[in-house]
């Protein structure tokens, strides 16, 4: 008692299927493949972002404030 078979898992994969339909469960798996990859490129695009150095806004007013001196 307790335990599942293949013959289990098989009886109720093909309930699910019954159920839901088969273009459904491609919608489900699709989506989730989808939702997946999406995940790995927004954890990939935060590891090349903190890579990156990043410009302060007091290293954009210094660089400002060169060009008014220059200028004059």
């Amino acid at each position: 008692m307790g335990s599942f078979s293949l013959l289990h898992l098989l009886a109720l994969l093909v309930v699910v299927i019954l159920v839901f339909g088969t273009k459904k469960l491609g919608n489900v798996g699709s989506d989730l493949g989808k939702a997946v990859k999406g995940f790995k490129d927004g954890i990939k695009g935060d590891d090349e972002a903190a890579n990156k150095p990043k410009t302060t806004s007091e290293q954009i007013t210094a660089d400002a404030d060169a060009k008014d001196h220059s200028k004059q």
